[in-house]
């Protein structure tokens, strides 16, 4: 009997921890980690991609260093694990990354079936086409017949379907573990075109030996809202990604730069105040400090900054801001007030 309650106890107090545990909430969790773990590409030019000393760089990747910075006042308390696109959905709901910054489309069935939830639209993007030259297609409809590369878990496969079943055109889909499988397979030849996100094309363009023998078609097939994803059942670390994007669109609205920001502390504007923490306990209420926006935007700067550095005029790609302009700007990027 001594050994039973004994057993029984032992049970319990296993039961107990492991309720313990699980109340943590995120933010607990990687305060007492000492780094936030987000996830990576498998290299994305713009997007994540490490750099000559392995360091992950990209405009997915600053959300991450900006959260790291809003927590710990330190950008490179921010971890990364570079995940395939079939990989990265599961890796977040088994608790591997405590965030999703990876180029992943906002979906009903991902937001309603997968145990997780979309925080903020960061990029708004769309599907498209690449063709070699000479194949002379200039439209999509030119690739009835064609062989297309694809990469696995995915929203693109499902579009290429809906697109092609659409307007009763006729391919075969060649599909891929990873981007660079699919586009290293597009170079080989094994497929007359490749398709995903038209950023991802850009970038994926660059690794080609001649990327003048290759076009991106003008048409795009479908919406690919792109942005930060958490485990659904903590609202509080929903509430600190889901801002953190948003500060990084307020203070671009507001001129508030990695230059000025300690100058505009000085502002008498309220809203200014209010964001960069001069007036209100707004950070305090998400369990940060109230300077948490002057600390992302001295790390990473603003929403215009990030872009321009890894996706616009001072990149690689130099990739038009379009849609991604702020809304006073004619775009669609439009980030609730602080109040």
């Amino acid at each position: 009997m001594r050994r039973l309650t004994g057993l029984i106890a032992g049970m319990a107090f296993v039961t107990l921890a492991g309720a313990s545990a699980s109340a943590q909430t995120t933010l607990e969790r990687i305060k007492q980690r000492g780094h936030v773990i987000c996830s990576a590409s498998q290299g994305v030019t713009g997007f994540s991609l490490p750099d000559a000393q392995g360091k992950w760089r990209g405009f997915d990747s600053d959300i991450c260093r900006a959260l790291a910075a809003a927590i710990f006042g330190d950008q490179d308390k921010a971890k990364y694990i570079s995940l395939a696109s079939k990989d990265r959905l599961i890796a977040l709901q088994s608790g591997e990354i405590d965030v999703l910054s990876q180029t992943t489309t906002w979906t009903l069935s991902r937001d309603a079936n997968f145990g997780v939830n979309f925080t903020a639209i960061n990029y708004f993007d769309g599907q498209g086409f690449l063709v070699r030259k000479k194949a002379d297609v200039t439209a999509v409809k030119q690739l009835d017949g064609a062989s297309i590369c694809v990469a696995q878990g995915t929203t693109t496969e499902l579009n290429l379907a809906d697109y092609f079943r659409t307007h009763g055109l006729k391919y075969e889909v060649i599909a891929f573990s990873g981007l660079d499988d699919a586009i290293q397979a597009y170079e080989a030849g094994r497929c007359d075109a490749y398709t995903t996100d038209l950023s991802q094309l850009a970038a994926q363009r660059m690794k080609l030996k001649t990327p003048d023998d290759h076009a991106l078609l003008t048409e795009v097939i479908s919406k690919e809202p792109l942005g930060p994803w958490v485990r659904q059942g903590d609202d509080a670390w929903f509430d600190i990604v889901r801002w953190t994007v948003f500060a990084m669109l307020n203070a671009e609205e507001f001129g508030i730069t990695q230059a000025n920001v300690d100058e505009m502390l000085k502002s008498q504007n309220p809203e200014i105040r209010r964001l960069l923490g001069s007036e209100g306990k707004f950070g305090e209420s998400m369990g940060l400090t109230n300077d948490w926006v002057v600390r992302i935007v001295k790390a990473v700067g603003n929403y215009g900054e990030s872009f321009d550095r890894h996706l616009g005029g001072n990149s690689a790609l130099k990739l038009p801001r379009g849609p991604n302009r702020l809304w006073t700007k004619g775009g669609l990027q439009y980030a609730p007030p602080v109040r």
